[in-house]
């Protein structure tokens, strides 16, 4: 869909656009489906500290998920960002299921790398549930409070929203996640620690990409010559419909 690569996009209901094809639309959601595996795979469970701070690693990509989903939300609308949501939590699901196979799987003679193999791979089940639930809904809260904005605040000041809707958005996958999946496992204060550290400075890794989520998100709407607002949207997370 374009109505004017290099003119200023058009401000559209996201009804007008509903069923319309764009450009670049699946490359962005490709990139957030990336995103979203390799934090979860790489850096979910790990503990660093430096200079002080105890953080987990995923920290270094995880809110890139968060920026995409800020993209997502604001370029295309709610519903093909909560289609992006669906389709990132079916590839966990997915991944889940066939890590558990793998490492389930009798290794051969000789082959020495089970343990760390199951190290690596080998989450646990209530882990896994405190990803999906805590990614499930943090997206949503993320994406439905951009798109409220949005309409409040007529389209201006890009920043308030972005960084407003991953205060509430990464608060809540930290506040599902981590008492989750590390509470009873952890000492009581290194839950608080990480969970409250890490909310901060997933916010903070927002705000810092600001002028890029800027840069990202205009040259998308006048490529895709179009500006989603989500006046009159079923706002349900329970849906895949665009």
């Amino acid at each position: 869909m374009s109505m004017g690569e290099t003119g200023a996009p058009k401000a559209v209901s996201a009804q007008a656009v509903a069923g319309g094809h764009f450009r670049y639309f699946d490359f962005v959601m490709a990139a957030f489906v990336t995103v979203l595996l390799l934090s979860n795979l790489i850096g979910a469970a790990k503990l660093s500290t430096v200079a002080g701070f105890t953080f987990g690693a995923g920290i270094l990509f995880f809110p890139l998920g968060y920026v995409i989903g800020d993209v997502l939300t604001e370029v295309y609308g709610y519903a093909r960002a909560r289609r992006c949501v669906w389709a990132g939590f079916g590839a966990m699901l997915f991944m889940a299921v066939m890590s558990w196979v793998v490492v389930s799987l009798p290794p051969a003679e000789g082959w020495k790398g089970q343990a760390a193999y199951e190290a690596v791979f080998g989450a646990t089940p209530r882990i896994v549930f405190a990803s999906l639930l805590a990614f499930w809904a943090g997206e949503f809260a993320n994406s439905f409070v951009l798109a409220k904005m949005k309409v409040w605040t007529e389209g201006r000041h890009l920043w308030t929203r972005t960084i407003g809707s991953t205060v509430v958005g990464q608060g809540v996958d930290s506040l599902i996640f981590y008492p989750l999946a590390f509470l009873g496992v952890w000492e009581d204060w290194q839950v608080a620690t990480v969970m409250v550290t890490n909310w901060a400075m997933k916010v903070g890794w927002e705000a810092v990409l600001t002028p890029v989520t800027y840069a990202v998100v205009g040259w998308l709407k006048r490529r895709e010559g179009v500006d989603v607002y989500d006046r009159g949207t079923d706002f349900t997370p329970f849906s895949a419909k665009v």
